[in-house]
């Protein structure tokens, strides 16, 4: 068959054949008439959507491209090829709506950007002031250094150590500002 009576056979053929034609067989002649009879329309309905000329153009040829990726999946029980078509072309709408509204990415962000490593120095300085800690809790009592480490590292609450070592909550709450006093002196003398 000659181009001028392919075009005209398509020219006889419904929008959703013309479809079905190039979801089934890759039918170029078929997506070449749906593309001259969708374009212009999906245009200005991308238009009428708020969209400018150029990004409307890009648009169409997306959705294009979708129809003649998906075409396969058409039914014209469920659709029409114009409401088949033209939902794509709202979804696309939709689609570049939202990549518009998303915030651009600054690379310069502080929340962005990892936080600074620990210099040497705060490195060495932490080490010691660790040290330093160890040691003083060394100097407390066995039964005071005991509780400031279920209160302060395991984080037990004061009336869970009461019950545990069988004590009155009052003196936890005493033998613990006693632990503190000494351990303030022990970190302030050393």
């Amino acid at each position: 068959m000659t181009q001028p009576a392919a075009a005209s056979a398509l020219a006889a053929t419904s929008l959703e054949d013309l479809l079905v034609a190039v979801g089934r067989d890759q039918d170029r002649l078929a997506f070449g008439a749906l593309f001259g009879h969708f374009a212009p329309r999906l245009k200005s309905y991308l238009r009428r959507l708020g969209c400018d000329s150029g990004a409307a153009e890009e648009l169409v040829q997306e959705v294009m491209l979708l129809v003649w990726r998906r075409a396969d999946r058409f039914d014209p029980r469920q659709a029409s090829a114009s409401t088949w078509m033209f939902t794509i072309a709202r979804n696309k709408r939709v689609d570049s709506l939202r990549r518009e509204q998303r915030p651009e990415f600054d690379p310069t962000d502080p929340l962005l950007l990892p936080e600074p490593g620990e210099s040497a120095d705060q490195r060495v300085e932490s080490r010691e002031c660790n040290s330093r800690l160890r040691a003083a809790l060394k100097t407390l009592p066995a039964e005071q250094a005991d509780l400031l480490r279920m209160a302060y590292f395991e984080d037990k609450p004061h009336s869970l150590i009461s019950s545990e070592h069988g004590i009155p909550l009052g003196t936890v709450k005493s033998r613990l500002r006693l632990a503190m006093d000494r351990l303030r002196r022990a970190l302030r003398d050393g």
